[in-house]
């Protein structure tokens, strides 16, 4: 990072880490059946049928043509995504979008891909995806179930993205072994797992993940749904590890076994970065790191390094054809 980025926070969003140190950070903590564990929450999301519907919204976004569309996810969940399909050309490969807490703000991909469809899931309880009595507060969402690992939010949350990837099979069954995954932050956290136990993902996109190194990040003063989940932990510790042992996306990572390109940030006060890169640290080659200055933030340069990564990005991407 060129220089001290000034902010107002009343932490460091560096935590005092320097690059290299980041790059030194491992997990010290695997629960047992944990590879056990998301293999069942894989193979109840296969048991699903999609019966995947879309409808035209009429109307089209950079070269997109933008649709609804609903399929069937577990927990009698009929989950709502927004599905882009280019203006012109065939499909001949796709992408699965995981959204951060934030939502999808703007129905669009800024990444330049040809004759791809674009699947982006709006996660149970939130936007497109109403689940009562799931809140769509992130800080209440994060915590919904969390008493209970089989029954925890985040795991149904993976699960849409899996049955996101069978809808996009069943409407285009042309795309098997050319679906690729983007996700950030919430999603990215959730691309992880999901992108580690689905060999139906080829190729995948982690930007500023979440979920990573549980026993360092809960310590860390964060913002947003970090800090729901560091206040829970504060005040039933031995009940918040039981179950978010199992939810860190580092030791997911070490599972992945299609190419991984990281966007990882320095500074980040939403997502810390030692939770980031301990994640990336995990995951085996062949993976490519692309370093931000900050992550839910902005600086001076963040345009610009946005750029760079979406040049980056329809390169990574294009090899899926």
């Amino acid at each position: 990072m060129p220089c001290k980025l000034k902010h107002n926070f009343e932490f460091e969003p560096d935590y005092g880490y320097k690059l290299v140190q980041l790059k030194a950070l491992h997990p010290n903590d695997k629960p047992r059946g944990f590879k056990g564990f998301w293999q069942g929450k894989y193979q109840q999301a296969l048991q699903i049928k999609s019966h995947v519907s879309i409808e035209n919204s009429h109307k089209t976004v950079n070269n997109w043509r933008i649709f609804k569309c609903f399929y069937n996810s577990t927990k009698h969940l009929r989950c709502g995504a927004w599905l882009l399909l280019p203006s012109s050309g065939v499909v001949d490969s796709a992408i699965i979008s995981a959204h951060g807490y934030g939502g999808i703000e703007q129905v669009d991909c800024a990444i330049t891909l040809n004759n791809t469809a674009v699947l982006m899931p709006c996660s149970r309880g939130i936007g497109l995806s109403p689940k009562p009595p799931i809140s769509d507060n992130p800080m209440w969402h994060v915590l919904h179930n969390i008493q209970d690992k089989q029954r925890y939010v985040i795991g149904g949350c993976v699960q849409d993205l899996w049955c996101g990837v069978s809808a996009l099979l069943d409407l285009f069954p042309q795309v098997n072994r050319k679906l690729g995954l983007i996700g950030s932050s919430f999603g990215g956290g959730l691309g992880i797992f999901a992108s580690a136990f689905d060999s139906r993902i080829q190729r995948a996109h982690f930007h500023v993940p979440t979920f990573g190194n549980v026993p360092l990040r809960l310590k860390l003063p964060t913002l947003g749904s970090g800090a729901a989940l560091a206040s829970f932990y504060q005040q039933q510790p031995k009940l918040a590890l039981s179950t978010l042992r199992y939810f860190d996306s580092a030791t997911a990572a070490t599972y992945l076994r299609c190419p991984s390109h990281w966007a990882l940030a320095l500074f980040d006060p939403h997502v810390a970065p030692p939770g980031q890169f301990t994640a990336y640290n995990q995951a085996p080659q062949p993976k490519q790191l692309f370093v931000l200055s900050a992550g839910h933030f902005d600086y001076p340069e963040k345009q610009t390094q946005q750029q760079q990564l979406n040049q980056q990005l329809a390169s990574y991407f294009a090899e899926l054809a």
